[in-house]
């Protein structure tokens, strides 16, 4: 969303069919026109496994999908025209097993909801114990009522486990009954009615998958035992080597007359029971699922693993496995939470969209955060810069321990990033632009590639998370072999030009931005870069202060010379930050501003978004923004710009950005809020919270976009709240929404969490829960208030007056066309093609 679109109602979803409900996601009836969007809103997972929100039944879908983090095949990518460093082997996460599907017959009629007769339809998803449900009652073709309550779970507390439950009842008449519980491969096979999924859509889109077309999973096991209503099959990719075992228990309960019937082959593995059901008479069938995966463990080790966690599932029952969910998640919440009180349209997608961060990654230990989390393949199941500008924040300052996995997976990458480096003739370390196993898999360079910004993002969730916790451990142990490497990266990268003056320039990068690509000076990448220089030199220097015995063992391990903390230094000191004198802001890159405008207000619909519609060469000829490029900058360096210098590039670049990027919003609502643009502001926001739950940008079939929803709290806590952290600095200037009487978010800071109630006349910090940090020490927290300190203690609430929620700005930012150049030319605006 730009700010040439129309304003958004805070409510437009369908609440016939969506109530508003603040601790839930509820559909009163089913749509089949858009099947694979609620695929995604009601998919589950724990970071490690995810389940799509197919129909139980699996008939009924648009996108069949069971995926597991990390659990990914390769393949040889074919360039057009071969040269040396391209990526050569990409990554796609396989759809693993599916082993939700458990069909119903009555009088051997499937129940296939397309078609059924439903008299009464619930499906819901509950924020509190991460249960998908649904519950109908259906009239068969020959007037018999039959209701049927399905239940989904994946579990935070158990890693590899999913808890499935189905109870159908006869309500009127008796029945022959037949249940089906299945674990089928859809990654290389067709269902049992020879369909395929209808996965991908048409046309082609680079945010989807890459697929396949030879056989991937190759069986390596199959078992199955009728008395114990247990089976089991085993996997290994054909060309990673990666292995996979799925095993699932059954237990059917029920006082009718009941067989059971075992089918295992390689691609399907089924228990069928068939039921004399009479009227009244319940049957309930659980299904316990795990699934484990290796690098190249043998398939006949994860088959144990998978036998002991069903095993332990069993004995410790059901209901031991819904509490400690329950649990886990009232933990999560009371970390977590964020309330706006008196709406509750917004309370029930801000709780959507951070239970969406849960499930991205709170079990995702050993592997990164994939942007689509474990809800779908688009992306390919690869990690980019997402996880730490993104979803990072939120986890920091709510989830500390999330975090800290996420970064020791990234520091497991760090020698996969120094071979990188090397190969593009460079000191140090350089991440890959996107990955599952470490390899840079982005074929189109000037994107992907060349966006070595992905080293300062990297290093600032590093900074970011230490400042806010004191893990001194995970610096000596991971961070600091980051920083250092990446500020090598930066410092052989670079040039120094104008010996006199001494500026440090970054030439041949791509920004954010990816409708501009290859390009000298951009200005957040300089930006980033001059703080991962400063940021990796004073961690080097308090390291050698505060444990020199660990600073000699990091000075031997990475063979650092005292030289390079100074040359560190010098280049953030006299980095290259282009600003445009006539113009009055900073250029986004040294040629940016001197290209023609694209006319977004009057280029169709229906060539938008741009990247699908237009040759890249079209796009890079003008000025227009994917995503914010300079206003990200401003956020996340926010302490090397002055007010007006925020406003002035805010209002330059908002109008020329497309938001065909969902990392966009979230970052344009936030600076938005800090300048005075209010209303723009919670447009913004409303686009970024609605992203998903309303389909805004026609691809939520392909999953959930984690990074927004890990953006959403940022613009709740950072943009609304006014919360900043600049260099372990903690300040709130906030920015309530007019229609707003109170906003309530938390933050832990040096292992204390605080409550921030924001209300219009006044801010209240409250301690809600105090630990000693990683340090072992008890910290009572300090924030800058509109240039006020105040400390935060237990039992000692701190009220501080607010006077208005800051400057206030009416209507959107003016057109840059019109506008002239310092060489005196007129920027104007122009539709290629038009």
């Amino acid at each position: 969303m730009s700010s040439h679109e129309a304003p958004l109602a805070e409510d437009f979803l369908d609440r016939d069919r969506w109530p508003a409900d603040p601790w839930r996601l509820v559909e009163t009836h089913p749509d089949q026109t858009d099947l694979g969007v609620t695929e995604t809103l009601f998919a589950v997972g724990n970071g490690y496994l995810g389940m799509r929100g197919n129909v139980t039944e699996g008939r009924d879908s648009h996108t069949h999908g069971t995926f597991i983090n990390g659990f990914h095949e390769t393949w040889r990518i074919h360039h057009a025209e071969e040269a040396y460093g391209f990526a050569r082997v990409g990554q796609t996460i396989v759809n693993a097993p599916d082993a939700k599907v458990i069909r119903l017959y009555v009088d051997d009629e499937p129940l296939l909801l397309s078609v059924a007769d439903l008299l009464e339809y619930e499906r819901s998803i509950d924020f509190r114990d991460g249960v998908l449900r649904r519950e109908i009652l259906w009239r068969t073709p020959s007037n018999k009522l039959v209701r049927v309550v399905a239940n989904r779970m994946v579990s935070f507390a158990e890693r590899h486990l999913a808890v499935l439950e189905f109870e159908v009842e006869m309500v009127d008449d008796h029945a022959p009954i037949a249940i089906s519980s299945q674990i089928l491969n859809r990654q290389d096979g067709e269902d049992e009615y020879h369909v395929r999924s209808k996965a991908m859509g048409e046309g082609h889109d680079p945010r989807k998958s890459d697929g396949f077309d030879r056989r991937v999973l190759e069986p390596k096991h199959q078992w199955g035992d009728a008395d114990q209503g247990r089976v089991e099959l085993g996997f290994r990719c054909a060309d990673s080597g990666m292995t996979l075992a799925v095993a699932a228990e059954h237990i059917l309960e029920t006082d009718n007359e009941y067989t059971t019937r075992v089918q295992v082959e390689d691609d399907l593995a089924k228990v069928t029971y068939r039921i004399n059901a009479e009227p009244g008479q319940k049957v309930r069938l659980t299904k316990l699922v795990s699934y484990h995966t290796s690098r190249g463990v043998p398939v006949r080790e994860l088959v144990d693993r998978c036998r002991r966690t069903l095993d332990r599932a069993c004995s410790e029952g059901v209901a031991h496995q819904r509490e400690a969910q329950v649990a886990w998640l009232a933990e999560f919440w009371e970390r977590s939470d964020v309330e706006v009180p008196g709406h509750d349209s917004i309370q029930q997608a801000i709780r959507w969209n951070l239970f969406q961060v849960a499930q991205a990654s709170a079990r995702a230990e050993g592997a990164g955060i994939p942007a689509k989390g474990v809800t779908g393949s688009g992306y390919s199941g690869h990690y980019f810069w997402d996880t730490e500008v993104y979803v990072l924040p939120f986890l920091t300052y709510t989830n500390p321990d999330h975090a800290r996995n996420a970064l020791r997976f990234r520091h497991s990458l760090l020698e996969a990033g120094r071979k990188r480096a090397r190969e593009m003739s460079q000191s140090g370390a350089l991440f890959p632009w996107r990955t599952i196993n470490g390899e840079e898999a982005s074929a189109f360079y000037a994107a992907g590639t060349a966006q070595y910004h992905i080293d300062a993002d990297i290093a600032y969730a590093v900074t970011q998370y230490y400042l806010a916790t004191d893990d001194e451990d995970f610096m000596i142990r991971q961070g600091i072999d980051i920083l250092v490497e990446t500020a090598r990266m930066w410092v052989d990268l670079g040039f120094w030009r104008d010996e006199e003056v001494g500026t440090f320039h970054i030439h041949g990068v791509t920004g954010p931005d990816e409708y501009t690509t290859v390009v000298n000076d951009n200005l957040f990448t300089n930006v980033m870069a001059r703080f991962n220089l400063s940021a990796a030199a004073l961690a080097v220097k308090q390291l050698e202060k505060r444990a020199p015995d660990a600073h000699r063992r990091m000075v031997t391990r990475l063979a650092l010379q005292e030289h390079e903390i100074t040359d560190w230094e010098r280049a953030a000191r006299n980095m290259a930050i282009p600003y445009d004198e006539a113009l009055g802001v900073h250029p986004q890159d040294q040629h940016f501003l001197e290209r023609e405008v694209w006319d977004l207000d009057h280029t169709p619909l229906d060539k938008r978004p741009l990247l699908l519609n237009y040759h890249p060469l079209v796009i890079y000829r003008f000025q227009v923004i994917k995503q914010a490029d300079v206003v990200l900058a401003l956020y996340l360096q926010g302490n090397h710009f002055t007010a007006e210098q925020k406003r002035a590039n805010f209002e330059y670049y908002d109008p020329i950005t497309t938001g065909d990027s969902t990392l966009s919003a979230v970052v344009q609502s936030i600076i938005a809020a800090e300048v005075g643009y209010r209303d723009l502001a919670y447009r913004y926001f409303l686009g970024a919270l609605f992203v998903d739950l309303a389909d805004r940008h026609k691809n939520a079939t392909d999953g959930v976009h984690v990074a927004s929803t890990g953006g959403v709290w940022s613009v709740l806590a950072g943009g609304f709240g006014g919360f900043r952290d600049h260099q372990g600095e903690f300040t709130i200037d906030p920015r309530l929404p007019d229609d707003w009487d109170e906003l309530v978010y938390r933050v832990t800071v040096h292992g204390t969490r605080v409550r921030v109630t924001v209300r219009r006349d006044q801010l209240e910090l409250v301690v809600e829960d105090q630990l000693p940090d990683a340090r072992g020490r008890v910290v009572d927290p300090q924030f800058f208030v509109r240039k006020r300190t105040v400390t935060v203690r237990p039992g000692e609430p701190v009220v501080v007056p607010l006077e208005g929620q800051g400057p206030q700005i009416e209507g959107t930012p003016p057109s840059v066309s019109g506008r002239r150049r310092a060489d005196g030319t007129v920027i104007t605006a122009i539709v290629p093609g038009s």
